[in-house]
């Protein structure tokens, strides 16, 4: 199959390509559509970071917890979720207190916003957006990366309802604020289950600024990809959040690193289900009784992805480290206190690269 023009400039001048992905406001969704003969080899990621579904790297006999929410004050339930951040890192709720239509039209609303012309997506890049809570973009960390990813992304960094009803797109707005306002309530009931595992028994107001002080939502979106064996949509990583709330559609494609070493776990869509991680900033405060986790997301040949991740985070400001809580009983810190926007700031100044990151705030 002869290559075509746009194939030859795109693997010759990688100028080209990053002014098509990037300052033209295509992403990879216009590449996808573009037929093209070959994935540019900008996208080709090295071996060992590819993911072949091999019987040695897949398990699927394994599968991450499912938990059942509607009686979530219940004590099992509460020994679930506790020994599913501590074993796992992941496990997905189901019977929630968020409505499916919530869920079904911020589906909707993600790909209204992809579908929309690339000089209206445009007007949200890093170089043009009005403002900087509000980033459309491509792959991860363009500049770091040895290879880039196959995925673009609109992240919306809360700050208040006026400023996300001036400055977040339209089509998307108020479903990815409903999205974000149904989801408190399971947030809220998770996080009190896992602060009573840690012998937190209330959380005050420091403890919330932790916890949950602020909020980031992101929309992204995994076009059809032409080898999808060569590349990936999302690399090797733990989240940095204090706990990450996915909502995936129906096409899979989420991977977690299992306990076997290097064994790697399908999270099956379930419908209506919502899928929930641990992140870096809980495993801190928590002294490593719970964990993040390594996942990874897969390109797909035959059809287009979205997810859609809730972010819960400590505020910028904020200091974490093991909480008090934890380390009354004699336990050894293992972490030491660190500024939160540091250690943020260290996260998107490498590609991903599996867990490393939390080795910044080891002692």
């Amino acid at each position: 199959m002869a290559p075509t023009l746009a194939d030859q400039q795109f693997n010759t001048d990688s100028s080209a390509l990053t002014d098509f992905v990037i300052n033209q406001g295509n992403g990879v969704k216009g590449l996808s559509e573009m037929g093209l003969k070959a994935l540019p080899k900008a996208y080709v990621q090295p071996l060992e970071e590819r993911m072949c579904a091999s019987a040695t790297q897949v398990s699927p006999q394994e599968s991450i917890p499912i938990i059942d929410m509607s009686n979530w004050e219940d004590p099992k339930v509460a020994k679930a979720v506790c020994d599913a951040a501590e074993k796992w890192g992941f496990f997905q709720v189901v019977n929630h207190a968020v409505p499916i239509q919530v869920l079904e039209n911020v589906q909707d609303a993600t790909h209204r916003f992809f579908g929309l012309p690339a000089e209206e997506k445009k007007k949200y890049s890093k170089e043009h957006s009005a403002s900087s809570n509000v980033r459309f973009g491509t792959s991860f960390s363009p500049k770091a990366e040895k290879a880039l990813e196959w995925k673009d992304f609109l992240s919306l960094f809360f700050v208040s309802e006026e400023e996300a009803c001036a400055f977040w797109p339209p089509v998307c707005r108020e479903q990815v604020l409903e999205y974000m306002r149904s989801s408190e309530v399971v947030i809220k009931q998770l996080f009190q289950i896992l602060m009573n595992g840690l012998n937190v028994k209330e959380i005050d107001e420091t403890t919330k600024s932790l916890l949950m002080g602020s909020v980031r939502t992101n929309l992204n979106y995994y076009p059809i990809c032409l080898n999808p064996e060569l590349t990936v949509g999302v690399g090797r990583h733990s989240d940095v959040s204090s706990l990450t709330i996915l909502l995936q559609d129906e096409i899979g494609g989420l991977y977690v690193k299992g306990n076997q070493g290097d064994n790697w776990i399908h999270v099956p869509p379930i419908k209506g289900s919502l899928v929930i991680n641990v992140g870096d900033a809980l495993q801190i405060l928590s002294n490593g009784r719970y964990r993040s986790v390594e996942h990874r997301v897969i390109a797909n040949g035959s059809k287009n992805r979205i997810s859609v991740p809730i972010f819960v985070n400590p505020r910028p400001g904020d200091t974490i480290g093991p909480l008090p809580q934890v380390l009354e009983n004699g336990e050894k810190p293992i972490y030491r206190q660190v500024l939160y926007s540091d250690y943020v700031r260290h996260f998107f100044r490498k590609a991903h690269d599996g867990k490393k990151t939390v080795e910044f705030a080891e002692i």
